[in-house]
């Protein structure tokens, strides 16, 4: 086998690939693929998930580009058909899709040593983690998930995000679907929603907006009768290695701990 040329365009995916042993075939990576930090040191930076630099990229001569529906354009995607033998389309919208993108890698790599032991033990923490969350009964709640501020931003109830909160009977609003692709995924809010008075949790995210301390008496005046609580974004927006590790998180904030 022709050993293959990985870049990697989205940053919970570029830490997949080195969690299954393919860092050495890891020749671009975004400014935002970030973990694990030294295996990622040499690894050259093509830009960023929405604005890849496709000049710097073409000269690093992938052969196997990684890309994600949610995190980059769809035209850098045609762009890179042009110049890129394979490239892998990955939409992950719930943890167990997980399980697929796995075996996407598998399909890709699999016959590369270890890679397809490395894919079974991942799929049996995301297995084990998900069958931990499903083997309680999880009192409803209704949650607010702010990704941004001015204005604030959510996560519709069809995004990924969403689904791992619904592992724990966490209910996010407002209720809706934001459809595949696109902004609705993400709404933004007035902030004088009738809804708003009813919410029982507000979860301020590390990620994309890094919120701190200081912003919780600012959500906490938009749903005065919830609870309001800083989460690690990432913990909860990353696919791959940080899925099962991401659900044991919520059992954790939802019993308390």
């Amino acid at each position: 086998m022709t050993p293959p040329r990985i870049a990697s365009l989205v940053p919970s995916i570029t830490e997949l690939v080195v969690a299954l042993g393919l860092e050495e075939f890891l020749v671009a990576r975004t400014g935002f693929c970030i973990h694990p930090a030294e295996a990622l040191r040499t690894v050259p930076k093509v830009g960023g998930t929405k604005d890849v630099n496709l000049t710097k990229l073409r000269g690093l001569a992938p052969t196997h580009v990684i890309v994600n529906v949610d995190e980059n354009r769809r035209e850098t995607a045609e762009a890179l058909r042009e110049f890129v033998p394979t490239v892998i389309v990955t939409h992950p919208q719930s943890p167990v899709d997980n399980l697929g993108l796995i075996e996407q890698m598998r399909e890709h790599f699999g016959a590369l040593p270890g890679v397809a032991q490395r894919c079974d033990e991942l799929a049996h923490e995301l297995q084990c983690a998900l069958a931990r969350c499903r083997g309680q009964a999880w009192p409803s709640q209704r949650v607010l998930y702010l990704i941004w501020r001015e204005p604030w931003m959510t996560v519709a109830r069809d995004t990924y995000i969403a689904r791992m909160l619904a592992e724990i009977g966490w209910q996010t609003w407002p209720d809706a679907e934001g459809g595949e692709t696109g902004a609705a995924r993400y709404p933004a809010l007035s902030g004088d929603e009738p809804w708003l008075a009813q919410i029982d949790r507000v979860l301020l995210s590390s990620e994309p907006y890094r919120f701190s301390e200081q912003h919780l008496d600012l959500a906490q005046a938009l749903c005065p009768q919830a609870s309001v609580a800083l989460v690690d974004g990432e913990l909860l927006s990353w696919y791959g290695p940080r899925a099962a590790v991401g659900l044991d998180y919520l059992r954790k904030l939802a019993d308390g701990a």
